[in-house]
């Protein structure tokens, strides 16, 4: 027989962390990883949508990358701090930052200067980016709202990650505006 998805633990309003509390599912950390969540399936979106070309294969692979990091970042925010439990904690890396970064840097490189603000829209990959970017700013502004302090570290690095993902997604919409030509 197969798993049933449903159990009917959530029938009430709550939820489990990792570690077995039960919390509210309006506790502030199930809303971050619900935002993390949407945030993610609106990267897989923006996948979808982007244009097959060789123009945008590095960008594929980083918006792949930055799925996974999202998972990880979602799995840091699940977990329950008040647990005595031991868990193996996924931790994002350093250089995924940078990664984001070369991209900006690189991608900016080949943009015009911006002189005013940019209205989203303009492609339809554009468009979702930009929607990605917004859903990213929301998660990291609930982020901020939570308190962490007992993974201080790991917190900022994962804050740090969402604030130059949403200038990465900004830079990858005016990106794929250029190569679609709907500038």
């Amino acid at each position: 027989m197969a798993l049933k998805i449903y159990t009917k633990q959530g029938d009430l309003g709550t939820t489990s962390l990792i570690g077995g509390r039960r919390v509210l599912k309006n506790d502030i950390q199930v809303n971050i990883y619900g935002n993390l969540d949407e945030l993610n399936s609106h990267i897989g979106l923006l996948l979808a949508y982007l244009p097959q070309s060789n123009k945008t294969e590095h960008l594929r692979d980083l918006l792949q990358r930055v799925q996974k990091n999202i998972f990880t970042i979602g799995s840091f925010y699940s977990f329950d701090f008040l647990s005595e439990q031991e868990f193996f904690l996924n931790v994002l890396e350093c250089d995924e930052i940078e990664n984001l970064e070369k991209f900006i840097d690189q991608t900016q490189t080949l943009l015009p200067p911006l002189k005013d603000f940019i209205m989203p829209g303009g492609c339809v990959a554009a468009a979702q980016a930009h929607v990605a970017r917004c859903i990213c700013r929301r998660a990291e502004r609930l982020a901020v709202e939570g308190e962490f302090s007992q993974a201080i570290d790991i917190h900022k690095r994962n804050l740090a990650y969402l604030n130059r993902l949403s200038d990465f997604l900004f830079v990858a919409a005016r990106y794929l505006n250029l190569i679609e030509e709907k500038q």
